[in-house]
């Protein structure tokens, strides 16, 4: 039994429930399937022990000796301890097998755990879609000053920057990111935003470049441009049509920039979902 207050230990089959799915709509709750002959969990438990005492109560430690809960290694799928399942409101959202840094676990946790700052990022975002992206590029900075290392954050503040049209400072942010920020599905999503963003501001009016297609005068540029101003109006199928059509007539253009634009396309639009993916078996067929 733990003396500490942040870890629930034992875990069984009969107070799983409470300790870690209804536990886990409060808090994110960190099981541990561990069993007494195993070296490399006893080198882990020190750790893990730590990070719950550190973080007092923002997530739970829960403990489960897969020799006594055997019923809860194979509903869980436990084929190899120590074994790190993170849930948060009922489900698993993260695992982790085998002794790991401490820094990977606390990345782990800190992704799900809530802090003052997503209070705020949550009300900049509200402010981007009422149309005031001054105002919450204000409340970002504010926020930053508290916790300035706080990647979401510096996430949000490259978006509402870009929102307001500072594309500069937009891309300035966004260039600062760790990388693995700015390679996850939201990084990826921004950066596509800022790339067609950027572009539609410095494209002819729509009209005119809807016109020379009419007309069979649209050129290389005019095709890119036109299709950047459709992404930014949420056409994204008819963008991705005149980039396959650009890709089609001029492949070289500015260096792949016609492939490099649909892929941008499929990033904004998460990556997946039918659109996607009838447009990345057109793309791969025009490739080869």
């Amino acid at each position: 039994m733990s003396a500490s207050p942040y870890i629930v230990d034992p875990v069984t089959e009969a107070n799983f429930g409470e300790a870690v799915i209804e536990r886990s709509r409060e808090v994110p709750v960190l099981v541990d399937f561990w069993a007494e002959w195993c070296g490399p969990c006893r080198m882990l438990m020190p750790v893990l022990s730590r990070l719950a005492d550190e973080y007092r109560g923002r997530f739970v430690l829960a403990k489960v000796n897969t020799d006594a809960e055997q019923g809860l290694a194979m509903r869980y799928g436990i084929r190899g301890i120590p074994a790190l399942k993170l849930f948060r409101n009922g489900e698993v959202v993260e695992e982790l097998v085998g002794v790991q840094p401490e820094s990977t676990i606390r990345a782990m946790i800190d992704r799900y755990i809530e802090r003052p700052a997503d209070r705020v990022r949550e009300e900049a975002r509200a402010a981007v879609r009422a149309g005031a992206p001054e105002t919450a590029v204000a409340l970002l900075r504010r926020a930053l000053e508290e916790e300035p290392d706080y990647a979401p954050l510096r996430l949000d503040l490259a978006a509402a920057l870009a929102a307001a049209g500072r594309f500069d400072e937009a891309e300035e942010a966004f260039s600062a990111l760790p990388r693995e920020v700015r390679d996850s599905a939201e990084g990826k999503a921004l950066a596509a935003r800022l790339l067609f963003a950027r572009a539609a501001t410095e494209a002819p009016p729509r009209e005119r470049l809807e016109e020379a297609l009419r007309e069979g005068r649209a050129g290389s540029d005019e095709l890119y441009a036109l299709a950047a101003r459709r992404v930014v109006a949420g056409e994204h199928e008819g963008a991705l049509e005149l980039l396959l059509e650009l890709l089609r007539r001029d492949p070289g253009y500015r260096d792949g920039a016609a492939r490099r634009a649909v892929l941008a396309v499929f990033d904004l639009l998460g990556g997946e979902g039918e659109l996607v993916q009838r447009y990345r078996k057109r793309l791969f067929a025009l490739l080869h």
